[in-house]
This record gives structure tokens, sequence and C-alpha cells, in this order.
């Protein structure tokens, strides 16, 4: 029997990984993508959020709401943001810190329809919906962070958002990741919400129990919505999910590369916008981005092009040394 001795400079691998780009093949993507931020610009429709980025340096062409963001703005904002974010649980022991290589788990959202439980029927979702997803996200000790798993249907469409929130903060000790919030004016109500359960604004700030997403428009855009919900979360200090929802074939190129340039076009003019409004504020590098079934005219989160689109943005926010929220199928 051979003698196996031990080995020096020996690096072991754990858990399983997809590496899809090289260290030079990630430059060349970002490189791209200061190219497409420098050359082609960002549509911004929000009037404050462009004279936040005319103001650092950036060119604006106000009558096609275009901003061109230079390169050293977008490695400054990089550089900026932090590389770990916590989210925080209402109890402390369910606290999560993402960044780096760690894994974590969070549930999926947001469904409109559900099958009954206990008649099979396929219904819209309600707020008793809502509230059991939560009480369940609770009790599974592998689902690390709740996110708005259904929407409440049975609600006043206006504040369904407000009514989403009251109903996870209230049957969850978890992190709370909503991502339907609609206007700048609930953003601030949803953090109120936060702040008197952490016990006043700046506890909020130390401890966020709360976090939002919210999705630029594919392709380049940033909504006056959008604009809005990203810069009330940075001056609170509240982390911020910028997530592209791009569909490689329709709102994207066909190729995984050149989907993944024009979704981290998108995901980093979100991020240059939060670092503007406040430097240091936790942004999260965000993607459901996935193929589009041409034969079906629907964006499948199962297909094999969403995991190695994601296994991309994956690495792509490890590149930048930011923490990252990806789907899986």
């Amino acid at each position: 029997m051979v003698k196996r001795s031990m080995q020096s400079d020996y690096t072991a691998k754990q858990g399983f990984s997809l590496n899809m780009y090289t260290e030079d093949e990630l430059r060349a993507i970002h490189f791209a993508t200061l190219e497409v931020l420098e050359k082609t610009g960002v549509r911004v429709f929000l009037e404050e959020a462009r004279n936040i980025f005319k103001d650092a340096g950036a060119k604006v062409i106000e009558s096609e709401k275009i901003v061109k963001i230079p390169g050293w703005m977008v490695e400054e904002a990089i550089q900026s943001a932090p590389s770990t974010v916590l989210l925080a649980g209402r109890n402390p022991k369910n606290d999560v810190l993402l960044g780096g290589s760690r894994v974590n788990f969070t549930c999926f959202g947001a469904g409109v329809k559900i099958i009954d439980p206990d008649k099979g029927n396929l219904r819209e979702t309600t707020k008793d919906d809502l509230e059991k997803t939560a009480l369940m996200v609770d009790y599974l000790d592998d689902v690390e962070v709740y996110s708005q798993a259904v929407v409440p249907r049975d609600v006043n469409a206006f504040s369904s958002d407000l009514h989403a929130a009251e109903a996870f903060l209230n049957n969850t000790s978890k992190h709370c990741h909503h991502i339907d919030l609609t206007t700048a004016a609930h953003a601030k109500k949803y953090f109120a919400m936060g702040a008197a359960i952490a016990g006043g604004e700046e506890e909020l700030r130390e401890r966020p129990i709360l976090s939002v997403l919210i999705c630029p428009t594919s392709p380049l855009q940033l909504s006056v919505e959008c604009c809005e919900i990203i810069i009330e979360c940075a001056r609170a200090g509240v982390p911020v999910n910028v997530l592209s929802m791009a569909l490689a074939g329709a709102s994207s190129p066909v190729t995984i590369a050149g989907t993944l340039v024009s979704h981290n076009a998108e995901v980093l003019s979100g991020i240059v916008l939060a670092q503007l409004a406040n430097k240091g504020a936790p942004c999260i590098y965000g993607s459901s981005t996935t193929t589009f079934d041409m034969q079906f005219a629907t964006a499948p989160v199962g297909s094999p092009e969403l995991g190695m689109i994601n296994a991309g943005v994956a690495r792509l926010a490890q590149f930048y040394l930011l923490p990252s929220y990806t789907a899986g199928g």
C-alpha cells in the first residue's frame, strides 16, 4: 500500500460550482459593459436620478432621458458598494451574511395563483396564503430568507404591497425581502414598519431586518419607480437588490455572453445610482434573467439556460466582490 503524505499548498473544493468563465473572459464582459454604459447609455425616466448622475459627472441627453455613465464612475461605485451585506433576522439567530462564495436559500415569488391545499382547485392567492407562506418559511431551517412568495389578490390593488409587508413581517422571524414594492411612498411606509420592529430608524440601519428587490426594465432602462425606490433604499440604509429580468433572444442578445453584458449594464446602472445617492449603501447584484421560449412566448425559469446564465451572473458578482441573488430552476 502506497503511503500518501500530506501535500503543501493544496487547495480543496467544498460544494458544487459551475465556472462559466475565466478571469480574462469576465474582464472582457466587464469592458464590454463599460462601453455600453458610456457609449449607448441607459434611459433614466426620473428627473431627480438624471440630476444625480449629471452632478456626479455623467453625460445626460435630456431630450431622450439618456444617461451615459463613464467607466470610472461605474468602477468607483463597485468599489464603494459593500462586499458583504447583512440580512438581519427579527431573531438574531436567523441573521444571514451575504458575500463571497456563501450560498443561502430563499423562497421563490411572487405567485398570483395557487392550488388550494384543501380543495385542489387553482385559484388566486390571498393575504391569508401569504401569511401561511411566511409561517412555513419560518419553520424550514434550510430556507434562510423570506422573499414575498405570493401576491395578496383579495386586497385593494393600490396598497397590495403594504398588505403583503404586514402579512409577512408579522409571521416570520427571518429576514424579509419585499419583491413587489410599487412606489417610493410605499417604500418609506415599509421602512417605517421595519423601524417599528427594530426599535427605530438607526436600529434598522444597523440591523436591516428587511430589504427590497427592484428591477430595471430591459433593455437598458430605469423606470421612475425603479429609480425612486433605489434612491430611498440607499438613503435609508436598506439593502436593495437590483435584479435584471432580461430575456435572451427577446430583450437581450440570444447568446449568453451577450445577455450578460446587457444584464450587467442594467444592474450596474442601478448600483451606481444607489452609490451616488449614498456612498456605501448596501446593494445586492441580482438576476432572474433567462432565455425566451420563442415557440410558446414564455420565460421558462426552469430552463437549463437560466442555470447557465445565473452561474455566469454569480461569477460576475464574485468578480466585482459584490453579494449576489440569483434565480434557480
